[in-house]
């Protein structure tokens, strides 16, 4: 869904943009066995770069992209673990005002999550099927994770040449497209930039691809058009709706594929 404007100028909080969005700041994953979680993100070139000082969680990084590998057993992501198994608990957006973002989507019909049991202490709400969605401002000195985690690493690891959050989707209920399509319009002025009807042999999907004002977070909503495809799979599995999949950025993806299958 690219090209990403990676070097584009920081977002303005503006009647276009009324949150502040400035882009996708992480993804956090829960696993039953973290361990999978670090070997996958060692093979993919991410590298451990910090550790929450008083909990058990660790950021991975490579270039612009964050994971937070989240093993505590009294957080969020464990419960989130508990019913769906291995998953994606939350995404956060780099905002221009975390606080602002927070309370304009409040303001407009968000859940807010207020909880202390959460990765890091930012505002968040509600999101896809229960998962969170922070607002976290990180530009430059500026950094939302110094108050909780000890740095191991401060030079941003290259990895494999991966280097941006290009998009990532959801997967819901069939007749729920329109429900998220306005919870993005509606809390963050989010506009659709594709909708496809994809057919298959056996099944197919609606997508409808959503877009941030900011133009740095993309979305893309799937529902199935039948009743056994694959999006009905996934929710069946999963037990809900949530977070599908990742889309990462590369500047040579041959190369990046073969290191990582090395």
């Amino acid at each position: 869904m690219g090209p990403f404007p990676h070097h584009a100028v920081k977002s303005e909080i503006s009647p276009e943009n009324p949150a502040g969005t400035d882009g996708f700041e992480f993804v956090e994953f829960a696993h039953p066995d973290p361990d999978v979680l670090r070997r996958l993100f060692t093979q993919m070139g991410y590298v451990h770069t910090a550790t929450h000082k008083t909990r058990q969680i660790e950021l991975w990084q490579q270039g612009d992209i964050t994971y937070v590998l989240n093993a505590d057993p009294n957080s969020f992501a464990a419960r989130f673990v508990e019913e769906h198994g291995p998953c994606a608990p939350s995404m956060a957006w780099r905002v221009v005002d975390a606080q602002h973002a927070y309370d304009h989507a409040v303001a407009h019909g968000a859940t807010p999550y207020t909880t202390d049991d959460k990765c890091l202490d930012v505002p968040a709400i509600v999101g896809i099927g229960g998962s969170l969605l922070y607002f976290v401002v990180s530009y430059g000195d500026e950094n939302a994770y110094d108050p909780e985690y000890y740095w191991h690493i401060t030079e941003t690891p290259k990895g494999v040449g991966f280097y941006y959050l290009d998009h990532l989707t959801h997967n819901v209920f069939k007749g729920n497209m329109d429900k998220w399509f306005k919870f993005y319009g509606d809390l963050f002025n989010f506009r659709e930039i594709r909708f496809f009807d994809i057919e298959g042999k056996y099944t197919g999907l609606f997508s409808r691809a959503l877009t941030s004002p900011c133009g740095r977070i993309r979305i893309p909503i799937n529902e199935d058009r039948g009743e056994t495809g694959q999006v009905v799979s996934y929710l069946k599995r999963y037990k809900g709706e949530g977070i599908q999949h990742i889309a990462v950025g590369s500047e040579d993806i041959y190369t990046a594929v073969d290191q990582i299958a090395q």
